[in-house]
């Protein structure tokens, strides 16, 4: 019986992960998964947020999504991401700047396109922003 799972994480522009793991935890559209070897086969949709991989020597990689599809087979998980990068790769002055825009396009209440468009910016952005923290938590332990 293996006790790691393969682990595939890709964006529309580059593989950002492929490896070995015991535990992958993601934010899916019902809120959070946590998937180990020989989980029951599964397709959900991701919201924007984070992807953490705990490897077998004990080391959690941490990962950002904008979205995108997670299939979970018996011994292998893909994330196919709109858009991934590791957490430690993340611009925190970007994302508070996106943030603030964001913000700013939603108070300002224009076209419905936009109010939408302004929504999926503002929850991208505060997704990177959790993922640092979250980085941070950890790196504090």
């Amino acid at each position: 019986m293996s006790q790691t799972i393969r682990v595939d994480i890709v964006s529309a522009e580059a593989e950002i992960f492929s490896g070995d793991a015991t535990m992958v935890v993601a934010t899916g559209e019902m809120g959070e998964l946590g998937i180990t070897p020989r989980h029951a086969p599964l397709i959900t949709r991701l919201k924007p947020g984070h992807v953490d991989v705990l490897q077998v020597s004990g080391e959690r990689l941490q990962f950002y999504v904008s979205g995108g599809i997670l299939e979970v087979q018996p011994q292998v998980v893909t994330v196919l991401a709109d858009t991934a990068a590791r957490a430690a790769d993340l611009d925190e002055t970007a994302a508070l700047r996106a943030k603030k825009e964001a913000e700013d396009a939603l108070a300002n209440r224009t076209e419905a396109m936009e109010i939408a468009e302004a929504q999926a910016r503002l929850a991208q952005a505060m997704a990177q922003l959790q993922a640092l923290e979250r980085m941070r938590k950890s790196l504090k332990h």
